[in-house]
């Protein structure tokens, strides 16, 4: 245990660390800027004592380290929801996320009483090639159960060096004993973009994270649906639904893929001076074609980046449901090898016309609402549905300070029968003309005019 003298010690040092850094920053602080000094020293003696006080007292000796990451946490999580501490594995595991690339199986896995079930399969995989199937519960990795494990650390022990073997036992519905496999594992690329020709004439494309594989692997979508189409593609349905996001680098790059000029979005941290701007640059890689772009309550923050630029452009026409409402930017700061990282909310974004979405979501050009089953319906009757201004502690947007116009999310449910996909179908009638966002707005206009009452003479 520490004692009193070496918390001081401690205080001190921390204190000397914090005073350093101040003096780097500027040599010759104002009063005011020392009065704030006075105070953190003041706040960090307050700690130290809380925190001795509760290494010595405490019914349990607690641990040291678990102590700190909490007080961290505690501190991040009081700023908003998006600020947090990274562990190693954390970080590492985010890093997997935004590359779009690891050794692992090539499975997609949910957790099933207790055991990992595989959900499928991905083609070309070595799961895939080892013939491992839909439906198969994995109970031993290598040496250790599973039974017991949360789905995260099953998911640590599957992913792994490239090359390296790995052994599953697994129990199949209509095997009597379960089965063993043994393979190595290969390099998996998580495929952020979907896409496939809609009839003869429309190139559907569902864009599902935003990490460092997704402009080419759209690029590469938009040039494979134009081979296959030809001279009948009548343009492009862009599906950001349940995308929650990602890369700012690369919402930028997406958004860049269909415009030829203008600003894309722009940042702002805490002073308003500090503000940057990315614009498009010639190249549209769709030669001009009509874009729909897709969102729902569950689009967020990078999806609501190239939503909001295209639809500020009049680049594409938003079909669906008002989305998420994320309107912040979180930098990852590594803090070492040993440290983890620090993701901290470092600014604000803007769309094209200058308009923060935080809170409050991006509204559609038209909106169009899913036909919900009845189970969905009442779930969300009961509980509702969830955006960013349901979340405590949520950044307030600037242009709405007193939150009364605060307003995000909508359902995020989507059918996975097509011709049940009310948002899809009316994107696809859309760009082949026979339905009209312009011809529905003036009918509307009128029609509510039309029902007005006159005003008297």
């Amino acid at each position: 245990m520490m004692r009193k003298s070496e918390y001081a010690l401690w205080a001190l040092l921390v204190v000397a660390v914090i005073a350093a850094s101040s003096t780097v920053v500027s040599l010759a602080r104002s009063p005011s800027a020392e009065a704030a000094n006075s105070e953190i020293y003041d706040q960090l003696n307050l700690f130290g004592e809380v925190l001795e006080r509760v290494r010595q007292g405490y019914v349990e000796e607690p641990e040291n380290k678990e102590l700190i990451k909490s007080a961290i946490d505690g501190m991040l999580a009081a700023l908003d929801p998006h600020s947090a501490y990274l562990t190693p594995d954390g970080h590492e595991d985010m890093r997997v996320q935004t590359k779009g690339k690891f050794g692992g199986l090539g499975i997609e896995v949910t957790m099933e009483k207790g055991l990992v079930k595989v959900v499928a399969p991905i083609a070309d995989t070595p799961a895939d090639k080892a013939k491992i199937r839909s439906g198969d519960l994995i109970t031993r990795i290598d040496d250790d159960e599973v039974l017991g494990m949360t789905l995260q650390k099953a998911v640590e022990k599957m992913r792994g060096e490239v090359g390296s073997p790995i052994t599953l036992m697994i129990i199949r519905e209509g095997e009597d004993e379960p089965m063993k496999f043994t393979f190595n594992r290969g390099l998996i690329e998580i495929n952020p973009v979907k896409y496939n020709a809609e009839g003869d004439d429309v190139g559907y494309i569902r864009i599902t994270t935003f990490n460092e594989q997704t402009t080419e692997k759209l690029v590469k979508a938009v040039n494979e649906l134009k081979t296959e189409l030809g001279s009948n593609l009548k343009g492009y349905i862009i599906d950001l639904r349940n995308n929650p996001g990602g890369l700012l680098d690369q919402a930028i790059a997406v958004s860049d893929a269909f415009l030829d000029e203008g600003a894309i979005v722009s940042t702002r941290g805490r002073n308003k001076e500090d503000v940057q701007k990315e614009f498009a640059r010639k190249g549209d890689i769709t030669d001009g074609k009509d874009l729909v772009v897709l969102i729902n309550g569950g689009s967020a923050s990078a999806s609501e980046i190239v939503a909001g630029a295209l639809k500020d452009l009049k680049r594409a026409t938003v079909i669906g449901t008002q989305s998420f409402g994320k309107g912040s930017v979180q930098t990852i700061i590594p803090l070492g090898s040993t440290k983890g990282a620090l993701r901290l909310t470092t600014a604000r974004y803007y769309t094209p016309e200058g308009v923060s979405i935080q809170a409050t979501g991006i509204t559609p050009d038209k909106v169009v609402e899913e036909e919900l089953p009845e189970d969905v319906k009442k779930r969300e009757e009961l509980i509702g549905t969830r955006g960013e201004a349901n979340l405590r502690g949520h950044l307030k947007n600037e242009g709405n300070e007193d939150g009364k116009k605060e307003k995000s999310g909508s359902s995020s449910w989507i059918p996975e029968d097509k011709t049940k996909d009310t948002q899809l179908n009316y994107a696809l009638e859309l760009l082949r003309g026979t339905k009209s966002v312009d011809t529905e707005l003036k009918q509307k206009a009128e029609a509510e005019a039309a029902n007005k009452p006159e005003a008297a003479n």
